[in-house]
This record gives C-alpha cells, structure tokens and sequence, in this order.
C-alpha cells in the first residue's frame, strides 16, 4: 500500500484471523491511523438458555488473538456488539429462505448489512474516513465511479461474496491484502511477527456450529412429505423439505440410487428426485433483486461471464431484461450444473465484478 501524505483514520474490522490482522499491518505500514474493531455476531443459545456454543467468527478465543494482534501493533482495540442485529438481519434472513424453500447465502447479505453497512455507519458516526476488510478483493477508483476487482489470488478471491456493495459503500472501504496471495498473507503475518500466521482457515457458516440441517431442525417446524420421480412416482418420503438441496445426492435415504434432488414443490410439499444426473444441467435462469455494482444498468443485451456458486468456474453468459421490470433472464453458453433457488448468481466482466442478482 502507497504511504499517505495525510493520516487518515481507518476502523478495520479484526476478527482474529490472519488475513484481517495483516490488513490492519498493512494499513499501519502505509500511515494511515488505524483503529481494530472485533465484532460479535449472534451465537445460538442453549437449550437451558445458557450460552451455547460460540458463532465461530467471534468466539473468545478469537476475539483474544485479535486483541493480542492490536497490542502487537499499538493500535486501540473495541469490541462492537452486533448480536441483536445479526439474529434479525442474517440469522432471521436466513430461516426465511429455507422455511420458502431457497438456499440462501447469508454471507452475502452479511456484507451488505453488517460489515459495509453497521459497522460502516459506526465508522463514519466516529470520524473515521474508511472501514477496512481482510478480503481478498480490489478496488480501482476511476472518474466513472469506484470499480471492484478481484483478489490477486485466484484460489482466495472473494468478490463473489460483495455483489451486493453499492457505490457509497465503496467510497469509504478499503482492501489492504486485495494484491496478495494466501501465501504471501501468511509469509507476512510471520515476518511481523503476528501471533496468527497458524490461524486455520473458517469456511463455513459462522452460526451454526454442527450441520445446517441440525440447525434448522431446531428451528423450523418441519413436515413430512412424499419423494416423487419426475413422473410423479412415489418413491418414498422425506422428513422436511428444508433439509434438501437442488443437486443434492446424499441424504435421500432411498435404495437403487444414487438419486439426486431435482426440484422442490412446496405447495404439495413433494420432493421431487432423479436419477439421472443429466437433468440436473440447465443453459438459463432468471435473476432478482439484481445490484449492479456502478449504479447504472447497462445497456442490454451484455455478455458477461456468470458464476451460480462461489466455487465454480464463470461461465460466457448473454444476460437480457425480461417482461418483469425487476428481474433479468441469463442464457449460459454451456449447461450449468444444479442452479438453485436462493442463491447468488454473480456477474463479471474480466476481472472486474459488474454486480449479481438472486436465482429465482
């Protein structure tokens, strides 16, 4: 990162991992006047009403690496309490979607709403000039407006998770290790001398602590229901349809398979499977609640490159308005594996993300 000219305050959110502690470095290295925030996000109690098991991204472990890290490098440290917020704007999100039937992606919504959208209010409310992420993504500000880009590391590159991201949200972000890889991150961490350069990696969804079907088995009400084949067979029954997938082949606990989940009908609360996997290949989808990252539409018809899961390889796409005003029609140039409901389909343009939308 350039040296500033003018110290400029920045809140970097540090959740004791290794990639936020070398953002916060890398920020301090460059001048700026940095200020670490950990936040705690909802943790699911227990049944005695207890606390239960820790969310994983701000258990106190965590939270004492992060403030060993601020100490490490002088920094002032505060602990922001999100929990309240979290349980209503992700966790509740999240139940939603399953109990309609869709996968969600909370971290997406996450970003949005908590990362660039609370903890940036706070930021600005405590005169700080930016809010500064350990995410693998870059930005390039240009005189059309602030363009994101992806991570220089192309294993760790995490634009997918940011489609959601406004134009004045960038305006106040930064993404100090953008330019580096994962083993450059790491390599630094242990140069500074920082005590999580060992730090494992946390993938998975930082509420729930077992399975995401554990966790909504304990919160939605679930009702059992018939397995048809694409005829309409009975085939067997099922125990919830939240706890089922498109494209999923394990756990449909019938015999002569494999089988794989082809399609949800919540009305009938049939679970509809096959057994061959061909079907589940589709060439186009349609997309709400579309965020294009620059504030403007584009013109259209656009070809682009859209992933319809994070780790997946972008595929050439021509995306085009539909006869509802609110959602987009994408046609792939081959077939795409398993396009669900609820998730996020993302949309590219070489290296720069253009925006996203949710598969309907």
């Amino acid at each position: 990162m350039k040296k500033l000219k003018l110290r400029k305050k920045v809140i970097c959110a540090m959740s004791g991992g290794v990639d936020s502690s070398v953002a916060a470095a890398l920020l301090k290295r460059a001048g700026f006047e940095v200020v670490g925030v950990f936040m705690k996000f909802w943790s699911e109690p227990a049944k005695n009403s207890l606390v239960g098991a820790w969310n994983r991204c701000c258990s106190p472990e965590a939270e004492k690496r992060a403030r060993q890290v601020a100490a490490n490098l002088n920094i002032p440290f505060y602990v922001f309490n999100f929990e309240k917020e979290f349980k209503k704007r992700i966790v509740n999100y999240f139940l939603k979607e399953y109990k309609a039937g869709l996968t969600p992606n909370p971290c997406v919504v996450c970003n949005k709403e908590i990362k660039f959208g609370l903890l940036l209010e706070k930021a600005l409310a405590l005169n700080a000039d930016y809010v500064a992420t350990g995410h693998y993504a870059r930005l390039q500000k240009k005189k059309d407006g602030i363009h994101l880009l992806k991570g220089k590391d192309k294993e760790k590159d995490q634009s997918y998770f940011l489609w959601q991201l406004n134009q004045k949200q960038l305006k106040y972000t930064l993404f100090p290790i953008g330019d580096y890889t994962k083993t450059q991150v790491r390599n630094l961490a242990k140069k500074l001398k920082l005590p999580v350069f060992k730090t494992p990696e946390s993938q998975e969804i930082c509420f729930i602590q077992t399975t995401i079907n554990d966790f909504l088995a304990r919160h939605i009400k679930q009702k059992s229901g018939k397995i048809v084949d694409t005829k309409g067979k009975i085939l067997g029954y099922h125990q919830g349809l939240t706890f089922y997938t498109i494209g999923q082949r394990k756990g449909i606990k019938l015999s002569g398979g494999p089988f794989y989940v082809l399609d949800k009908n919540l009305k009938k609360n049939l679970l509809i499977i096959t057994r061959n996997e061909k079907d589940l290949f589709k060439k186009e989808l349609i997309a709400k609640k579309v965020n294009w990252i620059s504030g403007k539409k584009p013109k259209l018809p656009l070809k682009i490159k859209a992933k319809i899961r994070y780790r997946y390889t972008a595929a050439s796409t021509m995306i085009t308005k539909t006869l509802n005003p609110k959602t987009y029609h994408l046609k792939f140039n081959w077939l795409q594996r398993a396009i669900t409901p609820g998730q996020s389909v993302v949309f590219y343009k070489g290296q720069e993300l253009l925006g996203g939308g949710i598969i309907c």
